[in-house]
């Protein structure tokens, strides 16, 4: 009988609290078979000096740390190793921060709060190339998004055509599918009926030629940048 080899995530933990990187580290060393923990550091300026030593595929980092901060980081990340995928892991989630990092390379954004199973989840979706952002954070950039109206709308649609084909009540119903929120929610939480929630859903998806709610994170992830 054939074992299929599982392939090992090389990890790099980048925090400057040491009790943290530690209990995480020890976390995903206990409960993920195919995640090894390359290393630690304590910030940004560290870890890359580590990271050319381990090469580690991901890299979970803070924002704020001495020396060099996480956002710094991913750019220098960024420009020597360009494969590398970073998380960042923050308490904070001002939009400054979360638009600097994603800027500047990093392919996800979470917050400490997440559960340790999820964030082993969340690399594990990485590594498939699934874009990792906190619900939460993604929910307020595009309520920011809309509460700035029209002129952030026409701006959006100038770069992205696609944006403007859609409705308003389109362009709600697809921020909420970026968000991971399913029909059932959908309908709650707009107070429609969950048919008239498909029907959107069906026409989202001819006028922006998707398939299904995948392809629909990936163009919300191009308008986070703006």
């Amino acid at each position: 009988m054939n074992e299929t080899k599982q392939e090992i995530i090389r990890v790099l933990l980048v925090d400057d609290q040491v009790l943290f990187a530690t209990s995480l580290k020890t976390f995903l060393e206990n409960y993920a078979n195919d995640i090894e923990v390359v290393g630690t550091a304590k910030n940004g300026r560290e870890a890359i000096e580590l990271a050319k030593v381990t090469q580690p595929e991901i890299v979970l980092m803070d924002i704020y740390m001495p020396v060099m901060n996480g956002v710094e980081a991913t750019r220098q990340f960024k420009s020597m190793m360009p494969d590398i995928k970073i998380i960042m892991l923050s308490t904070y989630d001002e939009d400054d921060y979360i638009k600097d990092a994603l800027a500047n390379g990093a392919s996800g954004y979470l917050l400490k709060d997440i559960s340790p199973t999820e964030l082993i989840a969340a690399i594990r979706a990485l590594r498939g190339g699934v874009v990792q952002i906190s619900p939460q954070i993604l929910l307020k950039l595009f309520q920011r998004m809309y509460q700035e109206g029209m002129p952030k709308t026409t701006e959006i649609g100038k770069k992205f055509e696609w944006f403007e084909t859609l409705t308003p009540r389109e362009k709600e119903i697809f921020g909420l599918i970026a968000i991971g929120i399913d029909n059932e929610g959908i309908a709650m939480k707009l107070k429609i009926a969950e048919q008239t929630v498909r029907n959107h859903v069906s026409i989202i998806y001819s006028k922006l030629d998707v398939h299904d709610r995948f392809e629909i994170i990936q163009l919300a992830n191009q308008l986070k940048y703006h």
